[in-house]
């Protein structure tokens, strides 16, 4: 734990939000220490909301005031101070070729996940063909891990960190549907994920932050 908690960055984040776990995950990675504060998203904090331009998680406020307010930027932010795990230098890939797939995530595939996951908000939603739109995608990533243990080679990058929480999200809307499904190594991929210290490490609970807790560090 550092010794002087005014000169951590603050992550605002919310727990169970997969833009805010892979800002947490490359912070982990990186070893870079934040004071976190868990945001309720139906009861913001006014000081979150006066940090973050756009009122959304994650939203890291860097000692200088300013506020990086996407996933992805924090990430690259993260990992340019430290990276220990080469997740910028993956063995197969270059930084273009993992920021052009996770930009493809981030569109497409998001919107379609959005749109099978929270149909009712979209009046004109076929969730059915939303799955199969986003399941093509996914299709992609499993033969990508054919012959690799992750998406570009045999140790993890920032792509896979910048996925795996929407594959999550996506599994988890009806996992009985994504178990039957062939795609053997993003299971094992999903999987094994889940399942590691790694995950449960950035998945720890915390109560709702509000002005004069004390400051949790991550």
């Amino acid at each position: 734990m550092s010794a002087d908690l005014s000169n951590l960055p603050i992550l605002y984040s919310f727990r169970r939000c997969p833009y805010a776990m892979r800002a947490r995950l490359a912070l982990r990675s990186a070893g870079v220490e934040v004071e976190l504060r868990e945001v309720v998203l139906k009861d913001k904090a006014p000081a979150f909301l006066e940090a973050s331009p756009s009122a959304t998680v994650p939203c890291l406020v860097l000692c200088n005031g300013e506020a990086i307010d996407e996933s992805l930027d924090i990430m690259i932010w993260s990992l340019e101070r430290s990276d220990p795990e080469r997740l910028l230098a993956p063995n197969d890939a270059s930084l273009d070729e993992m920021l052009d797939l996770i930009r493809e995530l981030d569109g497409d595939f998001k919107q379609s996940l959005d749109r099978y996951k929270y149909e009712t908000r979209y009046s004109d939603a076929d969730p059915i063909a939303e799955r199969d739109r986003a399941a093509r995608f996914l299709k992609r990533l499993d033969v990508m891990l054919t012959d690799s243990a992750w998406l570009f080679g045999d140790r993890p990058s920032l792509a896979d960190f910048a996925s795996l929480p929407f594959v999550r999200q996506f599994a988890n809307v009806d996992r009985a549907w994504f178990d039957g499904e062939q795609w053997p190594n993003l299971t094992r991929w999903l999987e094994e994920f889940l399942a590691s210290d790694r995950f449960k490490a950035v998945m720890t609970r915390y109560a709702k932050w509000k002005a004069g807790d004390t400051a949790t560090v991550f």
